[in-house]
């Protein structure tokens, strides 16, 4: 189901580097690779526009170049698409932080973070939502998955409230899930980012959470592809050939 996310923004990170897909991404950048035949970063594209979220900065770094050429102003996709370029790779945290900036005017709305590389169709507006009711510093999407141990787990209590983050806070049995690479960040948490590269995942987030931060997950089930290795690529696509997602998001622009 949809539901609009009206005043929010959203930053899709698409500057890594694709090494584990080599050498599909020594000329196409690992955003442009195409899954259900188009690419990867589209499908994130059309879930915002959908959404009724039509302001995006993509933060870029490998072949950055093709991916502005390929997308342009985001007007053929019904959005308004700003890059942010990192001259060196910033990591997940300074990659944001610095995407941030080139948002026109203040920060006053909550921004929606994708990977680009990732393919879901979180109802964005729910998930807003829940990150305003709880007056949340950050709204992670969580899912259940076979692979939770190996990425990383996080707990929750009965209102959503993430009492366990990778292994660190409290030891009592919760629900435990995986980061489903969509999250929401206030605009205070951006202000208090670093300048300069740092991961928010395994550094910031952390220091955050000891110190009591509001953070909060939000369970999500449904569609959920990665793109990490070719393995994944061939297997994203055929789930999206045979409608794995929402009809929405397949839309050719």
């Amino acid at each position: 189901m949809k539901t609009s996310a009206p005043n929010a923004r959203a930053i899709i990170l698409a500057a890594g580097l694709g090494s584990r897909l080599k050498p599909l991404t020594d000329k196409t950048p690992k955003p442009l690779l195409e899954v259900g035949g188009h690419p990867l970063i589209v499908y994130s594209l059309n879930l915002l526009r959908a959404h009724g979220i039509d302001e995006v900065v993509i933060n870029v770094h490998h072949l950055g170049d093709r991916i502005e050429e390929a997308l342009g102003d985001g007007s053929r996709y019904g959005l308004k698409i700003l890059y942010s370029h990192e001259e060196t790779l910033l990591d997940s945290g300074g990659g944001i932080r610095q995407a941030a900036t080139r948002f026109e005017g203040t920060l006053e709305s909550p921004i929606v973070v994708m990977n680009a590389d990732v393919v879901s169709a979180v109802p964005l507006g729910q998930l807003l939502a829940f990150h305003q009711e709880r007056r949340a510093l950050l709204s992670l999407t969580l899912r259940d998955d076979p692979r939770k141990h190996a990425y990383g787990v996080f707990g929750i209590d009965n209102e959503g409230r993430i009492q366990r983050f990778l292994g660190r806070g409290s030891s009592r049995d919760l629900p435990e899930y995986m980061f489903g690479s969509v999250q929401v960040l206030s605009p205070e948490l951006i202000e208090r980012m670093p300048d300069g590269a740092f991961p928010s995942m395994r550094s910031f987030y952390p220091a955050l959470f000891d110190q009591g931060a509001r953070f909060f997950g939000y369970v999500y089930d449904g569609p959920w592809f990665t793109a990490d290795t070719p393995e994944d690529l061939k297997s994203t696509d055929a789930a999206l050939r045979a409608g794995g997602v929402p009809a929405y998001m397949l839309e050719a622009t």
